[in-house]
């Protein structure tokens, strides 16, 4: 008798996960429905977030990282014009939020930083310095993310980690099923990385080759070594 409840509580608790779990989708579909949004439009309008957001913060960055410099930094260096262009360009990060219903208090972590960028990017010199590493727009991608991964279960983030490389790459894989191909996609798309790192590898080697060649002179001119 025990083990019969024990077995009717199990498959209780079976088909209350399997519902949940089925309603899942729908409550994603709802959620979008609410706003008038289709998956396609929200990655296409993050895609256009994360453009920005790179054009911004990270136009030139380290290698497989998104730590860069962008817009934002090179703005700060005209002094207090240029900080009060890079707040009100960075508005447009929140405008965009705003279109995939994200809710003003999920933003305000990202307008305390923009605010704190503009006030510290009046600092000569140091203000430019901190505005590599204050990066409203980006913080504001996070948010936008992190809302649309809860609110409508995307979890795609190939669009935004290139997301100039990831429509041209939309494109081609249109046309022609190899773009399809998760090696030759991965390698299409990581390639500012990968020219990245072959520039650095060789400034590298180039600076080794500086250092042992004038190691050799001087101990050729002194006699020492």
């Amino acid at each position: 008798m025990n083990d019969l409840k024990k077995l009717k509580k199990v498959k209780k608790s079976a088909f209350a996960k399997s519902a949940a779990t089925d309603d899942l989708p729908s409550q994603y579909q709802l959620n979008l429905a609410e706003h008038g949004l289709t998956r396609e439009q929200v990655i296409a309008t993050e895609r256009q977030l994360a453009k920005f957001a790179n054009a911004m913060d990270s136009v030139v960055r380290i290698p497989f990282t998104k730590q860069g410099m962008g817009a934002d930094a090179a703005l700060s260096t005209i002094p207090l014009a240029g900080d009060v262009a890079g707040l009100a360009l960075t508005s447009y990060a929140f405008i965009l939020g705003r279109r995939l219903g994200v809710p003003v208090s999920k933003m305000t972590p990202a307008v305390r930083l923009a605010l704190i960028d503009t006030v510290v990017g009046v600092v000569p010199g140091i203000g430019t310095l901190l505005d590599i590493f204050i990066r409203p727009s980006r913080k504001t991608l996070s948010i936008v993310h992190q809302h649309i991964q809860d609110e409508y279960g995307i979890r795609d983030t190939m669009h935004m980690d290139r997301p100039f490389l990831h429509q041209s790459l939309e494109d081609k894989q249109r046309h022609n099923r190899l773009w399809r191909n998760p090696i030759i996609a991965w390698l299409y798309l990581h390639i500012p990385d990968i020219i990245g790192s072959i520039i650095i590898i060789l400034i590298g080697w180039g600076l080794w080759s500086l250092g042992s060649w004038l190691v050799e002179v001087f101990s050729r001119s002194t006699g020492f070594g």
